[in-house]
């Protein structure tokens, strides 16, 4: 790929048909495959827009998630294949797509620079001939899907019987993206699901073709080092291989927050570097034997390196991809602000320019039970409000992708739904605690919020294509780096700050992208701290005493590389603030 970003996953419906809008200038991104309604929604939309034929399939229909998604998925493919046939066929004329390809690209890319080159050429057969070398060379974004391992309910027919492990949400979502024709990556996120990993296995795609290439191939979303290396081990000895890892900090993100144990993105990522060539040779260990057993002869592939969370400047992203021998960065939440790439409805998309640091904040909202980073101004929230004013907290339950709670029912119910949080907070009342008390733990049963229909709403609205009665409060769920960002973009605007060609950021005050995972940290650990104040365990003090050392080792880390690598924007003394916050907090 001649760009050294992508786009990544964002929540279920911005970045659904976000290759629709980027892939043809050669630009990568990411569709969540979570929600089957929402991608056949979607079909019938895209397919209308195209004047072409749709059929329905319906919810009753045999493997009707797999289904959906795969016609999704093939109809994404085909409309980004003719729309970069025709751009590749245009002339080079200013304005046209086809200089917008290549304009976009960075001034480092041989492409780029192929491109200027030509455009200095006399007209005339030696600049038809260049030009046709360059549309040979060129190729559209990649068209990759995500699906968050452990997001996999189980599915029972009507009659209460079970429908087997391959009809789990995340076994079902897989089977539809390996049936499909695209030629990319599934991302895998949030932890590892044994199940869902051997599945693989069963999709020969995923195996070398008789010329050694991958059809489909896998990256890991991960967190830290050791857990990359665990998943990929377990992988390669089924003869699976990991084409990616795709590190993300654990708080400076947008969307699911999976907190390290204190282990900061410059350690992590330096650990990477170091053992990036061993890990490589370890794992083909495993890999060419597994897959012998098969009857495939192993070919070495290439195992890329990315990163992704609260990058905000071209010099962190030029220092991170020059520094760490990386592949690629991943910009998520800046892309919100540029409607030519994502789905945000105006109301939000004017709310998100307008925004304050404050406004962005790490929340209990996630019905999975897991940090979730959220915003105060969405309609979602308004509508969690005005609900409880009304004394009816919870949202009606349509979709049931996050139904994993069983503590009152034999089938999973969600913990967002109105019928959870009635049963929870009789329970609660029933205890009779102190009025503070109650009050803490009311607030933490009601805080949740349908992210099954929220996280779609914005793009039904978008495209105008909500239904009668239809709940569309909007959930959203940027990384606290979109708080520097104060209006909207377009496409052009956002890849050249990328580059460095323009500087989107100019005067406005903004820490490290290194500083502000430091700091998101300290809060974490001292909000951790203060929540265990009444009932510290021995156990939880030397967890928290733990993670306080990890952070003490990533700011020496970060000390030392700033006396070899002074940084631009860095702040050594935000740095020396920092440590002072950590060493005053007393466990």
């Amino acid at each position: 790929m001649s760009h050294t970003f992508h786009i990544p996953v964002l929540g279920l419906g911005y970045s659904i048909d976000t290759p629709l809008k980027v892939a043809r200038y050669g630009i990568s991104s990411v569709i969540s495959i979570v929600d089957d309604e929402l991608t056949e929604r979607m079909r019938a939309y895209h397919s209308a827009e195209n004047q072409l034929r749709y059929t329905l399939i319906p919810k009753t229909a045999p493997d009707a998630r797999a289904k959906r998604i795969t016609a999704y998925l093939n109809l994404i493919h085909e409309l980004v294949e003719k729309q970069f046939r025709e751009l590749k066929l245009q002339a080079f004329t200013p304005g046209n797509d086809i200089c917008r390809y290549f304009e976009l690209l960075p001034e480092t890319s041989q492409l780029r620079q192929g491109y200027d080159l030509m455009l200095e050429y006399p007209q005339g057969q030696r600049k038809d001939i260049f030009q046709n070398l360059l549309r040979e060379l060129m190729r559209p974004g990649a068209i990759d899907v995500n699906i968050m391992a452990k997001v996999d309910k189980m599915n029972f027919s009507a009659d209460g019987s079970y429908l087997g492990d391959e009809n789990t949400d995340a076994l079902a979502a897989l089977r539809g993206f390996a049936n499909s024709k695209l030629h990319s990556s599934v991302t895998l996120s949030a932890g590892m699901n044994p199940r869902l990993y051997s599945y693989l296995e069963a999709f020969g795609d995923f195996l070398p073709d008789e010329a050694g290439a991958l059809q489909k191939k896998i990256i890991l979303k991960v967190s830290d080092f050791r857990s990359a290396f665990i998943q990929a081990k377990f992988l390669a000895k089924k003869g699976l291989w990991v084409s990616e890892f795709r590190v993300e900090s654990g708080l400076n993100c947008g969307g699911h927050a999976f907190a390290t144990e204190g282990y900061l993105l410059g350690p992590i990522l330096e650990e990477f570097k170091q053992k990036r060539e061993e890990m490589a040779a370890e794992l083909f260990g495993l890999y060419a034997p597994a897959l012998l057993q098969k009857g495939i002869t192993a070919h070495h592939h290439p195992q890329r390196l990315s990163v992704q969370g609260g990058i905000g400047t071209a010099a962190e992203n030029a220092f991170l991809l020059d520094h760490y021998a990386l592949d690629a960065t991943g910009w998520g939440s800046p892309f919100l602000l540029v409607p030519e790439a994502t789905n945000v409805d105006e109301a939000t998309l004017l709310q998100l320019a307008g925004a304050a640091e404050t406004d962005f904040y790490l929340s209990g909202a996630s019905p999975l039970g897991i940090l979730f980073n959220n915003f105060k101004n969405s309609s979602i929230e308004e509508q969690r409000l005005a609900r409880l004013e009304k004394g009816r907290p919870g949202s009606p339950c349509t979709k049931k992708y996050l139904c994993t709670n069983t503590e009152f029912t034999e089938q999973p119910i969600c913990t967002a739904s109105r019928e959870y949080q009635h049963l929870k907070i009789q329970q609660l009342q029933a205890i009779e605690l102190p009025a503070a008390d109650y009050q803490q733990q009311f607030n933490v049963i009601t805080e949740k919020i349908c992210l099954c229909e929220g996280l779609c709403s914005s793009t039904y609205l978008k495209y105008g294509i909500e239904r009668p009665r239809e709940n569309n409060a909007v959930a959203i769920c940027p990384g606290p780096n979109l708080a520097y960002f104060s209006r909207i973009y377009s496409l052009e605007e956002m890849v050249k700050h990328i580059y460095g060609q323009v500087n989107l950021l100019d005067q406005i005050k903004r820490p490290h992208v290194f500083i502000k995972e430091l700091e998101l940290y300290i809060d974490y650990l001292q909000k951790d701290l203060q929540a265990h104040l009444k009932d510290l365990t021995e156990k939880k003090q030397k967890q928290l005493t733990k993670f306080k050392e990890q952070l003490l080792s990533g700011i020496s880390y970060y000390k030392q590389l700033w006396n070899e690598w002074p940084l631009p924007q860095f702040g050594i003394y935000d740095l020396a603030l920092a440590e002072t916050k950590l060493n005053n907090t007393l466990i």
